[in-house]
């Protein structure tokens, strides 16, 4: 755990220091977000914020491959891990392009379709599809095919969700804390190696998000850009994907106080997607509005989750909050219901559900009856 916690600080210390930089580079070549209709922010602001991540990320690598525990399993843990930053340096290229040039979407998809088959070439791919106790194989195109779509999609939501100051890098910053906590703690119950490639990815993603939220929480003094969303949206799915590689799904029965719940083996493979059910919401709903409408389903627009949030009355920090509890709720509530077995569990989960609903729709009627 102590290495995990200085991965964890190398990340968040070099993005914190490369931010500053990074934001003087975008300013300098002009990647700077212009002030449009749709958007909520007053003033252009620069990018870039997606290179700070991954030198982040970088860093925290070529520590972790100097750590005594780490680097004595680096079979389990260095293959995969140096597999995602290389995927992740070439969609952060896409994204910093997209900043510079505003790319046109099926540019950039195909830039995102690239990124995954990279990642798929040097190993890291779903091997099987969990069933109650047992699994699926995949052959090599089903393979391809699962995981290619898996990084996309989350990529994708994570970039659509980019729409308030420091909200995508807080929300997968908390998504990365209950992966953590998910792989870290299935290792240790089932008596698996705690050298985890998803262990360590997780731990460096949380802190290169934590890093810049310094820079990019309101008012912000920069913008993560296509560049930083897309990579963080990578690396979390990347880490889902590396950790059903390392654990076969019949290796992983213990719970926390006894049987894990049918969900522990299922998490690996719907976690990127509970912790971003949010996005993941937002993402199908626009893609339906603009369609219905006669749009591209990639067609920008002013109609999100957190526009929503701020129409009926939240403040951009609160709305921001707000969706940061949704996430945490949808991630740990996931995790505890994986690893708790019977129904307090899931009891507990229902209940901060309503609490987060109540906050969503009473805080802002509060805040009227306090004013008027």
């Amino acid at each position: 755990m102590r290495e995990y916690l200085v991965v964890f600080g190398v990340a968040l210390g070099v993005t914190y220091l490369l931010a500053s930089i990074a934001r003087m580079a975008a300013m300098r070549f002009g990647a700077v977000a212009k002030v449009r209709d749709r958007d909520v922010h007053a003033i252009p602001t620069p990018y870039f914020g997606g290179p700070a991540m991954l030198g982040g990320l970088l860093a925290a690598y070529l520590v972790a491959t100097n750590l005594p525990f780490l680097s004595r399993n680096e079979d389990a843990v260095f293959g995969d891990a140096r597999a995602v930053i290389i995927g992740g340096a070439l969609i952060c290229l896409v994204g910093v392009i997209d900043d510079l040039f505003e790319l046109d979407a099926l540019s950039k998809f195909a830039g995102q379709v690239l990124a995954g088959l990279v990642v798929v070439a040097l190993g890291v791919q779903f091997l099987y599809l969990p069933l109650y106790n047992n699994y699926l194989g995949l052959d090599s195109v089903q393979s391809i095919i699962f995981t290619v779509v898996l990084i996309v999609g989350t990529a994708n939501a994570v970039n659509f969700v980019d729409g308030l100051d420091g909200l995508a890098a807080g929300m997968v910053a908390i998504g990365a804390v209950a992966f953590f906590s998910f792989a870290f703690i299935l290792a240790v119950v089932n008596g698996e190696t705690r050298a985890i490639a998803a262990a360590l990815l997780t731990a460096a993603l949380a802190g290169a998000c934590l890093g810049i939220l310094p820079h990019n929480f309101f008012p912000a003094r920069m913008f993560i850009g296509d560049s930083g969303s897309m990579l963080i949206g990578f690396v979390l799915a990347c880490s889902s994907i590396s950790l059903t590689g390392q654990f076969p799904a019949t290796s992983l029965s213990e719970g926390i106080g006894g049987d894990a719940s049918f969900l522990a083996v299922l998490l690996p493979l719907f976690l990127p997607f509970a912790i971003l059910m949010v996005p993941f919401v937002d993402l199908a709903l626009a893609v339906v509005r603009r369609t219905r409408a006669g749009r591209s389903p990639f067609s920008p627009d002013k109609m999100h989750i957190h526009h929503r949030l701020l129409e009926i009355g939240h403040s951009h920090r609160r709305a921001v909050l707000l969706m940061y509890a949704a996430a945490g709720l949808v991630a740990f509530g996931s995790v505890v219901v994986s690893l708790f077995s019977g129904w307090t569990s899931f009891i507990g989960f229902v209940v901060l559900a309503l609490v987060t609903a109540a906050a969503v729709f009473l805080l802002p009627r509060l805040d009227e009856k306090v004013w008027s």
